[in-house]
């Protein structure tokens, strides 16, 4: 029980430590630059053993991080309550069976999962992670808006523009394209509206309503609720360290009340034993 004890302070130690985070961040970017420099076949087949036992030595340093992170969570099972817990067990415990396995691709395709850790290791980045999960319940709203507006412009084009540019909307499902590259501007004056216009000069009408409403409008709304559950996720946060550092201050003057208990009673042993020796 007291090595037990001394194994879990000692991982508490470890990762507590300022330099804890800033090494794991580091092995995540070395892991990255392994895997890219393996993109290039000559680095490959030339330093193909070298990267592989490298993988491998990362592989079981993060391994040995994550066990060190469980022994060191008071009580245990608070450990997966946290979903970035089981984000990087599940990427690491996958990684070791398939270097057992030898298949070679989904190693391949791991590691580069791997590199996503740097998400839960950086707080930054794990809080905006977070506040764009928040965000999927609105964004549905948002997304069925913007599909009523695709598909209304999409029957439009295609009843309008089918004859002068097939190419573009001579079917429902063509013209749905056709307004997805619209809405990411690419090429939508020069590729789309003005050969149209050469037919049809008044297409341009259409064309700037829909970048209007399903670009700036439906975008900027995205954008709003992004931002604002990116606030909430920081208050959050924020409200959750206070209630850290409440608990952490909690618990020292319980320490002391308990620390002054104990001095008392050795002062009140103190004086009995002055006075029955005199």
């Amino acid at each position: 029980m007291k090595s037990h004890s001394t194994i879990v302070q000692l991982s508490k130690k470890i990762v507590e430590h300022r330099y804890f985070t800033r090494i794991i961040i580091t092995l995540i970017l070395l892991n990255a630059i392994l895997v890219g420099l393996e993109t290039y076949p000559s680095l490959r087949s030339e330093y193909g053993t070298l990267f592989h036992s490298l993988d491998v030595l990362l592989l079981w340093i993060f391994t040995i991080e994550i066990i060190t992170r469980f022994l060191a969570t008071t009580p245990k099972k608070d450990f997966f309550k946290g979903g970035w817990n089981w984000f990087d067990t599940v990427i690491v415990l996958s990684s070791h069976v398939f270097v057992g396995g030898h298949f070679i691709t989904v190693l391949r395709i791991l590691r580069v999962l791997r590199v996503l850790r740097a998400i839960s290791v950086i707080p930054s980045l794990r809080r905006l992670v977070d506040a764009l999960m928040l965000t999927i319940p609105a964004l549905g709203n948002i997304m069925i808006l913007m599909s009523i507006i695709f598909y209304i412009f999409a029957v439009l084009g295609t009843m309008l523009f089918n004859q002068v540019a097939p190419e573009y909307f001579e079917n429902l499902q063509r013209s749905m394209l056709t307004l997805f590259q619209i809405v990411t501007l690419d090429s939508w004056g020069s590729g789309v509206m003005r050969p149209i216009m050469e037919s049809l000069p008044w297409a341009w009408i259409y064309f700037i309503a829909f970048v209007l409403v399903g670009t700036f409008i439906i975008f900027n709304l995205f954008i709003g609720v992004i931002v604002n559950n990116v606030e909430k996720a920081n208050e959050a946060d924020l409200a959750d360290e206070v209630k850290e550092k409440e608990f952490q201050s909690q618990k020292q003057m319980k320490l002391l009340h308990a620390e002054l208990r104990e001095i008392k009673g050795y002062l009140k042993e103190l004086e009995k034993r002055s006075s029955s020796s005199k």
